[in-house]
């Protein structure tokens, strides 16, 4: 039998069965010399301490952290009033009401705040009064002249009305600091405006502003400085003391004036800044250190600032401007002011969501593949508990953010790209760990003894051409003509050659050969290779039980029919198949290069493939039983993967496909990057029509078992994932240009979407280089070189999977595999003109962010980083075409 086995069908009841494995088809013994008495017990205790490590993980990020308590009162909070939904952009003014409101709540903290201007909310002095609280009263000064004069003579009327209430008032903030008006007209406006009212009075500035104009200090009553670390970009650790060595610097200057801090604070969510990161607890941490130092050293301070105005994205600061209140905009204070502060008070909940959506996938994965090694299981159902842990964190995420409409619709967007993301990433795991961790192979297909020529089935072989070079046609008949084997035919069936200079020589070579070589010129003649192949079936001799395929360019070994054909003893046996391999490339680079990337497939995917009987036929080197062909419906003329369609049919016809890993002929690879990348496109294409075509049997339950569906669904994922590639970065590049030209409305990506895609990209390529270095027989400069080989084709990939998508039919290009004369180098580069303008297009990005954000944010750093990541297919491209092009 082909299957080397003397145990019984797997399909057996008790623990350690294994219901991958086909009806009919035993275990290698590899595969049975395990112990797995207990395996829902041992699923269930790895998924157990998954998930206990899952809620440790959960709580070591939010380690609580116990700063000093709030003891007494606060000194004072700058008080911006608009409420959740309300921005001073839409005039929505707050009300009387919400006013009231807020005073009370921070009443019971201060006794002071600070304003920002006099025209918008002139009603807050008012309502201060009657909560008794003391105002240092603002001015808004801008480029706006007109604007400035009417802001100070309205904050002069209130400062007279409310003399108790206002006790100071600022003309003006950070306006040095925006460059909005000169120093001289700042200092006029400051002596006017303490020539009208009794106040001191000062203007609110960074502390390097007061020390770079030293003279605007005898137009002021007392300092107004801003000591805002975070915007330094020191480590919250450190903080307290920067602050402290600024306000000394600046008393040791101005030892005669009074300093008031007019901001002082921590952002709790947002952008990182240099070394500087906003969270909740780093916020709570600082405020609470502050409060005790500025008590010691008697410092008045305003808290920058009560509450989170999320209406302050706009403003340049990007998201971080909304989140610097000590209350969130819906009034609630963000953290406890006493005993320890944790970072997300609702991670319990989220920890144990995440060890609950993993929990049934670990256990299930653990008992139903209890014959991987442990090692194995323990990996996978980590990364499920991994991926659960990512989905409740990026689905809860959002609501720490004040979100727009329009961010909302991005996350509606973007959150199923990401579950697509996780998906693939999983699908390329269990690849990843049964390759590694198996402890055998459950279907495994050898090579046998030959048959006596008494028994040997008759075998017709099929070699389609079309306008292939004559000599390399002539070599590829004279290895048939040596097969060690009696019984066979081989039928050539050129079709739609026009020159005859091509296709005669291939019918005299065949002629000279004998009888057992047939030679048909088809002109014209509909159907592609399928075409040509099902005129090859109805000219096959009568005797024949196999149908092989061999492409014009093979070279066989002697024994290909004769140590495989025995597989076909087996009445359920349809399809044997041997890899595709190459010849003739070890001294041509580009050759080599695809030559391993091409041998990936085999030496990987196709044994993970071949575990569920669910290989993809390839249209070389493989042999049909003829009645199942037949049977079936012949070769499918609708597709221009007839031969994947084939298999796929075979297997819902409930036969047996056999895999052979054993290089019985080699061919040549494409001749440049446009054959190479063409060849790509039309797999990508026909894919998609299978896709179309057999989708009620990839769905729906049937013949099909469910490994088959899994494979030739998420067997194209992979592919979906370089559509996906395409479509995401043409969104990149235009949400890149929105964040240069318009950061009003295009801010920074959050790391909710950063973090996974950067993680993905990593994950992919460790698995990759792992399993190659693992299971294909190249050295480690190889194995990089296939990898940018295979990268390389991800454009031509992703337009297949959208044309495919998209279009019924596309033109059937044959693989060139003599090279091409008399390019150019510029027209080397021809056949990757869009990927090379994708290249153009992202460096200009990396280019514009590093020119607009520089290193200030972690979140434009990672974004570069994804933008690079993102130009790796198309440099490979270029890289590839260019090495094709010297390879010559």
């Amino acid at each position: 039998m082909p299957w080397v086995s003397s145990f019984p069908s797997p399909r057996t009841d008790g623990p350690g069965h294994a219901r991958d494995a086909p009806a009919g088809l035993p275990l290698t013994p590899e595969a049975r010399t395990y112990d797995s008495r207990h395996p829902v017990f041992a699923a269930v205790v790895m998924a157990l301490v998954l998930a206990v490590l899952n809620i440790g993980l959960w709580w070591w990020a939010n380690l609580p952290n116990g700063p000093t308590d709030l003891q007494g009162p606060i000194s004072g909070f700058a008080y911006s009033p608009f409420q959740r939904y309300q921005s001073p952009f839409d005039n929505d003014k707050p009300s009387d009401k919400d006013i009231a409101g807020d005073l009370k709540l921070l009443s019971r903290y201060t006794q002071h705040i600070r304003t920002y201007d006099a025209l918008q909310n002139p009603e807050i002095y008012r309502l201060a009064k009657k909560q008794g609280l003391d105002v240092m009263a603002g001015a808004w000064i801008d480029r706006r002249l007109v604007h400035n004069d009417d802001e100070i003579r309205a904050v002069i009327s209130l400062a007279r009305r409310y003399p108790k209430t206002i006790t100071r008032v600022l003309i003006g903030n950070e306006v040095l600091l925006r460059d909005d008006i000169k120093p001289d007209r700042l200092m006029a406006y400051l002596d006017r405006a303490r020539a009208a009212i009794r106040q001191p009075v000062s203007v609110a500035e960074p502390w390097h502003i007061w020390e770079k104009y030293p003279e605007l200090v005898q137009h002021v009553d007392f300092i107004a400085v801003h000591l805002l670390p975070y915007w330094e970009g020191v480590p919250r650790r450190d903080a307290i003391g920067d602050v402290l060595q600024r306000y000394e610097e600046l008393r040791r200057m101005y030892p005669n004036k009074p300093i008031v801090v007019g901001e002082i604070g921590w952002p709790s969510n947002g952008d990182r800044f240099h070394y500087a990161n906003p969270s909740v607890s780093n916020e709570a941490i600082f405020l609470r250190q502050w409060f005790q130092v500025a008590r010691e050293r008697h410092i008045q301070y305003y808290v920058m600032e009560a509450f989170d105005q999320p209406w302050k994205e706009q403003l340049g600061e990007g998201r971080t401007g909304a989140y610097w209140g000590m209350f969130g905009a819906d009034r609630k204070p963000k953290f406890a002011f006493k005993g320890p502060v944790t970072e997300d008070t609702g991670w319990p909940f989220k920890a144990l969501a995440a060890s609950l959506l993993a929990l049934i996938p670990m256990v299930w994965f653990g008992r139903r593949y209890s014959r991987f090694k442990l090692a194995g299981r323990f990996f996978f159902m980590l990364l499920l508990q991994l991926a659960a842990g990512v989905i409740v964190w990026a689905a809860t995420l959002p609501f720490n953010f004040y979100l727009s409409p329009f961010d909302w619709a991005m996350l509606v967007l973007l959150f199923p790209a990401q579950i697509a993301i996780i998906a693939i990433l999983l699908i390329n795991g269990f690849e990843f760990t049964e390759v590694l961790w198996r402890r055998g192979w459950l279907r495994h297909g050898e090579l046998l003894e030959p048959d006596p020529p008494a028994k040997q089935p008759f075998v017709s072989i099929h070699l389609a051409c079309y306008n292939e070079p004559p000599e390399m046609v002539q070599v590829t008949l004279d290895s048939l003509a040596a097969l060690d084997y009696q019984n066979y035919e081989v039928l050539v069936i050129d079709n739609n050659t026009k020159d005859p200079d091509v296709w005669k020589p291939v019918e005299a070579y065949c002629e000279k050969l004998g009888p057992r070589f047939r030679f048909f010129h088809l002109e014209p003649w509909p159907g592609f290779k399928a075409g040509a192949l099902n005129f090859g079936l109805k000219e096959t001799d009568d005797r024949a039980e196999i149908v092989a395929v061999v492409d014009a360019d093979y070279v066989v070994r002697p024994d290909w029919l004769s140590r495989l054909t025995g597989h076909f003893h087996d009445a359920d046996v349809a399809v044997v198949q041997c890899p595709q391999a190459h010849r003739d490339f070890a001294d041509n680079t580009f050759r080599r290069w695809t030559a391993w990337e091409y041998d990936g497939f085999f030496r990987i995917g196709m044994h993970h493939r071949n575990e569920r009987n669910a290989i993809i036929q390839h249209g070389t080197m493989t042999m049909v039983r003829r009645s199942a062909l037949e049977g079936t419906g012949g070769w499918s003329e609708w597709t221009i993967c007839e031969d994947a369609e084939l298999g796929l049919r075979l297997m819902h016809a409930g036969y047996q496909l056999v895999y052979v890993d054993e290089l019985m002929g080699k061919g040549l690879t494409p001749a440049d990057f446009k054959a190479y990348k063409s060849q790509r496109y039309r797999w990508a294409f026909g894919a998609m029509q299978i896709l179309k075509g057999r989708w009620d049997w990839l769905v729906r339950k049937g013949p099909l078992s469910a490994g088959q569906r899994f494979h030739f669904l998420t067997g194209w994922f992979s592919w979906f994932a370089d559509a996906l590639h395409f479509i995401f970065t043409m969104m990149a590049l235009f949400w890149t240009a929105g964040m240069i030209g318009l950061p009003q409305y295009f801010s920074l990506p959050m790391q909710l979407f950063l973090i996974p895609v950067i993680g993905f990209f990593i994950a992919k390529a460790v698995f990759g280089i792992v399993l190659y270095r693992a299971r294909v027989p190249c050295g480690w400069r190889d194995t990089l070189t296939a990898s940018v080989a295979s990268m390389g084709l991800s454009h031509a990939i992703a337009r297949g999977i959208m044309h495919g998508l998209t279009r019924k039919k596309t033109a059937f290009v044959v693989t060139a595999k003599s090279r091409r004369l008399g390019e150019s180098s510029f027209a080397a580069f021809a056949p990757v003109r869009e990927e090379g303008l994708m290249a153009i297009a992202l460096a200009l990005a990396i280019g514009g962010m590093a020119f607009a954000f520089g290193s200030t944010y972690l979140e434009g750093t990672l974004w570069m980083i994804i933008l690079g990541a993102q130009a790796i297919p198309y440099v490979s491209a270029l890289a590839g075409a260019w090495v094709a092009h010297r390879s010559a």
